[in-house]
C-alpha cells in the first residue's frame, strides 16, 4: 500500500520562509545560479539560521507522537535539488522531521499543491502565493523582515486571521470599495444572519480545529484570533458565519479601523495573515506576518498601486 497524507494537516512552505537564505539568495536573484549552488553546497554541513516561519512549524511538528502522525510539512522550493540537501540537512539538525520535498530549480512550484492537498502554502515569493491561491489553496507571501516570534508560549500554536478576503470571501470589501463605509454597514446590517462565503483561508480555520480535536492538549494547543477591522455592529455578520461553520475562534478583537499592529504584539501569534499590505506592514513589526494577495483590495492594488486603494474600515 502507498503513503498517503490524509487525514494530516499539510504545510508546504519554501526554503526561504523556512530558513534564513537571504544572504544565499542574493546570489539567485542576481542570475547566477551556479554560483548560488555551489555556496548551498559549501554549507550542507552548516545548519541553516531560523526563518520567519521557523516557530510556527517547529511547533505544528510538536503534534506529531510516536502513536499519531498528524502534521505533515513538506518543502516546496524553487532550490534545485542539490541545494534541497542543506535544507534537510539543516531541518535534521534543528530537530525537525521533514522528509518531503519538492525542488524545482527556478521554476513555479505552487502545482504540486494539488497532490500534496496542502492547507496552507508559505512563500517568501509572491508569484507563487498568487498562482497558488489562483488554484484553491490557502497561500501566503512571508515578509521575510517581520519581527521574530516571541517564545512565552512553547506548547500553544498561536495563529491569528484577518476575516473578509482571508477567512471570508470579500464580499463585503467589494460593498465598502464601490460604496465607502454607510453602503458597508447598511448592507453587513441587513445581511447579517446570513453567512459570509468561504475565504481562501477557510480550509486552514477548518483543518487546525480539527487537529485541536484530535491531538491531547496537555501536550499541545491552538489559539485562534480574528483580528479585523469591522466592528459593531458588522460584528454580528462574521461571528454568524463562523458559528455556522461549526468552528470557534478563541479571540476575536474589532478594531474599527485601529491599526493591528499593537494588538498582536499582545496577542503574541506565531503567525498573522491579512489581505491587506498596511496591516501586514503594521503587524509585522511586531510579529510574524503574510500577505494574503486576495481579492478585490488586492485586484485594485495590482491595477493602480497600494496608494490607490482606499482605507479599510
Amino acid at each position: 500500500m502507498s503513503a498517503t497524507l490524509q487525514d494530516k494537516l499539510i504545510v508546504a512552505i519554501s526554503s526561504r520562509a523556512l530558513f534564513d537564505f537571504e544572504e544565499e539568495n542574493r546570489l539567485f536573484e542576481a542570475g547566477d545560479e551556479q554560483a548560488y549552488m555551489r555556496r548551498q553546497l559549501e554549507l550542507v554541513h552548516e545548519p541553516a539560521r531560523p526563518g520567519i516561519a521557523f516557530p510556527l512549524v517547529r511547533k505544528l511538528l510538536a503534534f506529531n507522537t510516536p502513536d499519531a502522525a498528524r502534521v505533515e510539512v513538506v518543502m516546496l522550493s524553487r532550490n534545485d535539488p542539490a541545494s534541497g540537501m542543506r535544507v534537510f540537512a539543516s531541518a535534521k539538525a534543528a530537530g525537525m522531521r521533514i522528509e518531503r520535498g519538492v525542488f524545482t530549480r527556478g521554476r513555479n512550484p505552487f502545482s504540486y499543491l494539488r497532490p500534496l492537498g496542502a492547507h496552507l502554502f508559505l512563500s517568501a515569493n509572491e508569484t507563487d502565493v498568487r498562482e497558488a491561491l489562483s488554484i484553491g489553496f490557502p497561500a501566503a507571501r512571508v515578509m521575510i523582515d517581520s519581527t521574530p516570534a516571541g517564545d512565552r508560549y512553547p506548547r500553544e500554536v498561536r495563529i491569528a486571521f484577518d476575516g473578509d478576503a482571508v477567512l471570508f470571501s470579500d464580499e463585503a470589501e467589494r460593498v465598502y470599495q464601490q460604496g465607502g463605509l454607510p453602503a458597508f454597514l447598511q448592507h453587513e446590517v441587513s445581511h447579517a444572519a446570513t453567512p459570509l462565503a468561504e475565504g481562501p483561508f477557510k480550509p486552514l480555520l477548518a483543518a487546525l480545529h480539527r487537529l485541536q480535536q484530535q491531538a491531547d492538549a496537555s501536550q499541545m494547543r491552538i489559539r485562534t484570533a480574528l483580528v479585523t477591522a469591522r466592528s459593531a455592529p458588522a460584528h454580528e455578520r462574521a461571528i454568524r458565519t463562523l458559528l455556522d461553520w461549526g468552528i470557534t475562534v478563541d479571540e476575536a478583537m474589532f478594531l474599527g479601523g485601529l491599526e493591528k499592529g499593537p494588538f498582536l504584539r499582545e496577542f503574541e501569534p506565531d503567525f498573522f495573515f491579512d489581505d491587506q499590505t498596511g496591516h501586514v506592514a503594521s503587524a509585522a513589526r511586531h510579529v510574524p506576518a503574510g500577505h494574503v494577495s486576495s481579492g478585490i483590495a488586492n485586484t485594485a492594488a495590482a491595477l493602480q498601486g497600494d496608494t490607490a486603494r482606499p482605507p479599510r474600515r
